[in-house]
């Protein structure tokens, strides 16, 4: 069941690849820009894919590029694309077989051009099984276009190359809060504690728990319900597992004072009774079960879930370390990776552009914004900022886990046999929020020695072959 709730959520967040904002949480998204609202630029930054290169690309994926049923206008970036000689042609596969279809295609040297970027096993899992290649010939992070990402883009790097051109972040999750909520219980305003730089793990906890301790006979109150577990953690500017330069392996960070720090606010939040651990799918649900904080991504607050008139919410990033100077999180990013064998470089050059400047001119995200607006008119400045803008702006540093794409084990959700149906590395993030069969809590110390050898056995195995890959063998 908590499996199939995470899927829900993926496929809703991947809804957002649609879009520049992006919201719907569905397949038939439509606050995408499309080309009845605003004028595709034919623009000199992206040049047309030159006369006698192939022209289309093969798109293996389980959601289609081009108009469908669902959604029948063009998006701006197929449109553009289209305009510069462009054109997409759809495999369709499903979201489970997707990476047995792309290798049987590789290894039958019969291989698409496109395929869609998922942080668990694409990368470095499936970059070194080399059904990818580097997009360096095609990308160049020094220019105006590609800039802005290349640091991003500098974590997911093999030999120097890099395998993954961002070209939009979505935010994996954010507190959405009721201000007239705050207010009754004579709370400071979470956004007013974030502008001014005290929106930190502490406050937020005690915050919590003022509004928990002021239940009234026989009101039962929640602090937060939701996902923020993982991004606690890496709010502390570190991962389970990191790559190791000075040793070039991956290599297991379970052992971090960091991590004590994270797994004991986690730890209080869940033994405190602070925290709402049932699915919970939008909003104005969370909030009618008494409960202060949703995290979830932005899709669970607008469209179908939108707040109605009358409504006054606000939102926040998931708050910062206070032991940290600086505003560390990860983003959902995306991107479109590029296949192993396919050597259509022009066309897939003439996309990737196409895709990064729709999601990064202001005249598109002007339009998109609008849009959103009509379809959310409940929706502040300050939620709209916090949701589509913030965590994407210099103020926030990108970090990526590599630990999810390292192996079926410790990475691949859908190959889980626990009870969660959760990867190692996904189920170590919220494990010290987790009870056993007796109903105790479990510490970050037993979990991290549950594991241990599994980890290491594991990082000992990919580590192998990925010094294969390196040596070229």
């Amino acid at each position: 069941m908590q499996n199939a709730k995470r899927l829900l959520a993926a496929a809703a967040a991947m809804s957002l690849a649609f879009t520049a904002v992006g919201c719907s949480g569905s397949s038939d998204d439509t606050s995408s820009v499309y080309v009845d609202q605003v004028e595709v630029q034919d623009t000199d930054a992206i040049d047309a894919i030159p006369e006698g290169a192939e022209t289309e690309l093969e798109w293996l994926s389980y959601f289609d590029l081009n108009p469908t049923s669902g959604s029948e206008e063009t998006s701006a970036e197929l449109d553009l694309f289209q305009k510069k000689g462009g054109s997409i042609l759809y495999t369709k596969t499903t979201s489970l077989t997707k990476f047995d279809t792309l290798a049987a295609r590789v290894l039958s040297n019969d291989v698409p051009d496109m395929f869609w970027f998922e942080q668990k096993m694409v990368f470095p899992n499936y970059c070194i099984k080399e059904m990818f290649q580097p997009v360096d010939e095609i990308v160049d992070f020094d220019s105006d276009l590609w800039a802005d990402v290349k640091d991003t883009a500098d974590q997911y790097t093999l030999k120097g190359e890099h395998y993954v051109a961002p070209v939009k972040y979505v935010a994996n999750s954010v507190l959405t809060y009721d201000k007239d909520v705050i207010e009754a219980n004579g709370l400071e305003d979470p956004y007013e504690l974030y502008i001014n730089g005290e929106w930190d793990w502490d406050v937020w906890y005690d915050m919590m728990e003022d509004y928990v301790n002021n239940a009234q006979g026989e009101e039962v109150r929640y602090g937060v319900n939701g996902w923020f577990a993982p991004f606690i953690f890496q709010s502390t500017g570190e991962t389970l597992i990191m790559y190791d330069e000075e040793v070039d392996e991956y290599v297991s960070n379970i052992d971090s004072p960091n991590f004590e720090r994270a797994t004991d606010l986690l730890y209080e939040i869940q033994k405190n009774g602070l925290y709402y651990a049932d699915w919970i799918g939008q909003a104005s649900d969370c909030f009618k079960k008494n409960i202060l904080f949703y995290a979830m991504g932005p899709w669970a607050a607008c469209d179908t879930h939108t707040p109605s008139d009358g409504t006054n919410w606000g939102m926040v990033p998931i708050p910062k370390d206070p032991n940290n100077e600086e505003q560390v999180t990860s983003v959902e990013v995306n991107a479109y990776m590029w296949v192993k064998g396919s050597t259509k470089n022009e066309a897939m050059k003439c996309w990737l552009e196409c895709a990064k400047i729709v999601s990064t001119d202001e005249e598109y995200k002007e339009v998109d914004k609008e849009k959103f607006f009509t379809t959310n008119p409940n929706w502040t400045e300050e939620m709209y900022q916090i949701a589509y803008e913030e965590l994407s702006s210099d103020n926030w540093t990108q970090i990526v886990d590599p630990g999810y794409g390292i192996s079926i084990t410790l990475s691949n959700d859908d190959a889980a046999t626990n009870d969660t149906k959760e990867a190692i590395v996904s189920y170590m993030y919220s494990s010290v929020m987790k009870t056993d069969e007796n109903g105790s809590q479990y510490t970050w110390t037993q979990l991290r020695e549950t594991y241990r050898n599994t980890i290491d056995s594991e990082l000992k195995t990919f580590n192998e072959e990925y010094k294969k890959f390196v040596d070229g063998e």
